[in-house]
């Protein structure tokens, strides 16, 4: 078992670079791959111990436009961005038998985006989506393109964060409010009290968890803006399938959406229409909001990675 949390960078095609960071086993034939959210990067700094206690090559990619990462080129759709980058980090980490991974896909937040890209990717564009076994969504956001109704679902903060009005307004004016908005400020006491228990289990210092968004923050902008910049647009646009039209080979891994039932960055009414419009889905509620997941890492990676040993 290894430690390789440094980040790494890889050369792409057209001059562009993806940053990523890995742990665990690196010959290991089954993948698990993390896709982050908004205002974060892929890093491995602090593994879950289920993870760690599984023979598992666990890889965080930096998404398009976010930390050392490049943007999209214009003439590149996201969607194709992020598949032929995948494609291309699993080609470098598996030259010889790529396709005989087992690719466990999870994403949290704006990373359930990237995860249902490569979901439901046409296999001539992400060959590796015949190696899914299994797809995490975490506070997962719908595709408001065929979601017809996500909006009912918002509150003012997120409806100008997220909704129709964030293709027009200026970004980084709303930066302090959605970051403000995204860490504690909106905590019940009983949240308060699991966030406390969780802490202690895990041996988080009070403000360890605060200061390491906060580090990761500045490095998702380091470089520029263009993955903020980005997701407006795609949270609006086709990722490349109909949600509702998979066909069956699509539909075989087992999808797990798991939802705080106080989130209001990612309501609960969007991961309800995942798990009601994916076949082979669950829907595990916790109580809490945006980062209420994290309390509960350990019994989701528990029950999401069952098959691994």
């Amino acid at each position: 078992m290894t430690d390789s949390s440094q980040e790494k960078k890889l050369a792409l095609a057209g001059g562009r670079t993806l940053a990523y960071a890995t742990s665990g086993n690196s010959s290991s034939g089954t993948v698990l791959l993390y896709l982050h959210g908004t205002f974060t990067i892929g890093e491995t700094s602090r593994v879950s111990s289920v993870i760690a206690s599984k023979n598992i090559h666990y890889i965080c990619p930096t998404l398009p436009g976010w930390g050392n990462t490049s943007p999209p080129h214009t003439s590149t759709s996201y969607v194709d961005c992020l598949t032929s980058d995948i494609t291309a980090l699993l080609d470098h980490l598996y030259p010889d038998n790529g396709r005989d991974i087992k690719l466990y896909i999870s994403g949290g937040s704006f990373g359930t985006v990237s995860a249902q890209i490569l979901y439901g990717a046409p296999y001539d564009k992400f060959r590796y989506g015949r190696c899914i076994t299994g797809v995490l969504l975490m506070g997962g956001i719908s595709p408001f393109y065929y979601h017809k109704d996500y909006a009912k679902h918002m509150d003012w903060s997120n409806y100008f964060l997220a909704g129709p009005p964030t293709r027009w307004l200026p970004f980084k004016d709303l930066f302090k409010k959605f970051v403000r908005e995204l860490l504690f400020d909106k905590m019940d006491e009983l949240e308060k009290e699991e966030y406390a228990k969780w802490r202690a289990k895990e041996g988080i210092a009070e403000g360890e968890t605060e200061r390491r968004m906060a580090t990761n923050i500045v490095r998702s902008v380091a470089t520029s803006w263009a993955g903020f910049r980005l997701q407006p647009a795609l949270l609006h646009s086709d990722w490349g399938f109909r949600p509702d039209a998979l066909d069956e080979e699509h539909s075989r891994p087992f999808v797990m959406v798991v939802a705080g039932a106080g989130d209001k960055q990612g309501p609960l009414g969007w991961s309800q229409y995942l798990a009601a419009t994916y076949q082979n889905t669950k829907l595990k509620t916790v109580h809490g909001g945006h980062i209420s997941v994290l309390y509960h890492m350990h019994d989701i990676w528990e029950e999401f990675l069952a098959g691994v040993e």
